[in-house]
């Protein structure tokens, strides 16, 4: 039989919960420890639409990388997530920074998926350098990485440097910026404000802005395939749940 602890306690070998930012709140969130679990659900985000979801297929817990419960609570309503997972008995596990900085985890699956080789991990235990097979202009490489993380929504810096090295960051990774700067060519990364993006093109710095849900969505559901090998008692699923926001 697995139970909530159980999942909990394998997460925590790939992904301490105690390499936690002190802002973070991941861990275990709601629910009970010895619950036994058939049935997980994975998801970015425990938005309402996911919350229904885990409920249709009878789900014993939700596991989410970006926590539900983030800042302290004064009000729990009606119909909110917290709510319908409180009532339908669903436990709650969020991996956010731990599995960001974690080998395997986030940055090192996006560095895998934009074919970067030779990588390696920054000091600051987030940010993944590698290089690209063969050198790419920095639209050739765009339209890459749009393509490759399905980012309707990509935005860039032009430069007529070639782009050999490349620095990514999934998520919001805007406060380390000028270590990409230090370490490559261009940094991927998930979302990046209009003046940050203008600092780094007026400083010659290539930046690609990927949103923040299309640069951690698909690293973080390969999680599955690692608990799916351990845990072959359980169902694991993916949520049906398309980016909250959308673009034209």
């Amino acid at each position: 039989m697995t139970t909530v602890k159980n999942i909990y306690d394998y997460i925590d070998t790939i992904a301490p919960f105690d390499t936690q930012e002190e802002w973070d709140n991941s861990g275990f969130l709601l629910g009970e420890f010895r619950k036994e679990v058939k049935t997980v659900v994975l998801s970015l985000d425990a938005v309402k639409d996911t919350v229904s979801f885990a409920k249709s297929v009878n789900a014993d817990l939700l596991l989410t990388h970006h926590p539900v419960i983030f800042n302290g609570l004064k009000k729990i309503k009606r119909n909110s997530a917290v709510y319908e997972l409180i009532n339908s008995d669903i436990a709650v596990i969020s991996v956010h920074t731990p599995y960001d900085k974690a080998k395997g985890g986030i940055n090192d699956i996006l560095a895998q998926m934009l074919e970067l080789e030779n990588t390696q991990t920054l000091s600051n235990g987030y940010l993944v350098t590698g290089e690209l097979r063969q050198e790419m202009s920095i639209d050739d490489f765009a339209n890459f990485t749009a393509q490759t993380l399905d980012s309707k929504g990509l935005r860039y810096t032009d430069t007529d440097k070639l782009i050999k090295r490349v620095c990514v960051g999934g998520g919001a990774c805007s406060e380390y910026i000028w270590d990409a700067f230090e370490n490559a060519d261009c940094f991927v990364t998930g979302d990046l404000k209009y003046h940050e993006m203008l600092d780094a093109g007026e400083a010659g710095f290539c930046v690609i802005s990927a949103g923040h849900y299309e640069t951690e969505n698909l690293p973080f559901l390969k999680i599955k395939d690692r608990l799916e090998k351990i845990f072959t008692d359980v169902r694991f699923i993916i949520a049906p749940v398309q980016n909250p926001i959308r673009n034209v």
